[in-house]
């Protein structure tokens, strides 16, 4: 589907990711962390589930990017939180121990919308609902008490997801909620607040 220029919402699932601290780096430092970060994400959609033809390509936003799924049978949101987060973790415990001259942080926010296409990209409410919680407070202050990976979720994906228990989506580890404003409405999100089990470089504790 060409979606260049549509007036029209498409519903999306939508990724928000970022390297927390790449301003520190010098710009060929950057240069090879987003070129690590790209691989990684690719690495992770397919190893959960996700594949190419599911996904519109992955957006660049400088130090991090925006990832937006189809909604197909073949990628439902749960593969997100079961699948996607838990790899892209492992992944990038195991590239930070292998690589620790390179190691990096990142965090992750999860919501799911309608989104508009221009000349110029993807856009819309929802998609600032997501960089929103992306970039609040609660998300950095979590990186900063366990990292490696912080995740925050929309309390529509709260709601439809992550509250029902399907497999590999424990709801009790998304235990504290918080607020952020987009549009002059205070719309909450809900941050994971335990660490995946069984995974290189998990286990570590707030």
């Amino acid at each position: 589907m060409d979606t260049t220029v549509l007036h029209v919402p498409l519903h999306r699932a939508i990724v928000v990711v970022d390297i927390e601290g790449s301003t520190t780096r010098t710009n060929p430092a950057r240069a090879r962390l987003r070129a690590i970060l790209f691989d990684l994400l690719d690495e992770a959609f397919r190893a959960g589930g996700i594949a190419e033809g599911s996904r519109d390509p992955f957006v660049d936003r400088g130090d991090g990017a925006l990832c937006l799924v189809r909604p197909v049978d073949e990628a439902p949101k749960t593969l997100l939180l079961a699948g996607v987060v838990p790899a892209l973790e492992d992944l990038l415990a195991r590239h930070n121990a292998e690589r620790p001259d390179e190691a990096f942080q990142l965090r992750v926010a999860i919501h799911a919308g309608e989104v508009h296409y221009d000349l110029h990209g993807p856009y819309g409410e929802d998609v600032d609902l997501a960089c929103r919680l992306l970039d609040a407070p609660e998300v950095r202050r979590r990186l900063r008490e366990a990292g490696p990976l912080a995740v925050a979720v929309s309390e529509a994906i709260h709601w439809s997801v992550v509250r029902h228990d399907y497999d590999g989506i424990d709801p009790t580890e998304f235990t504290h909620s918080f607020h952020v404003r987009v549009g002059g409405k205070r719309m909450r999100g809900w941050l994971r607040t335990t660490d995946f089990a069984g995974l290189p470089g998990a286990g570590l504790t707030a």
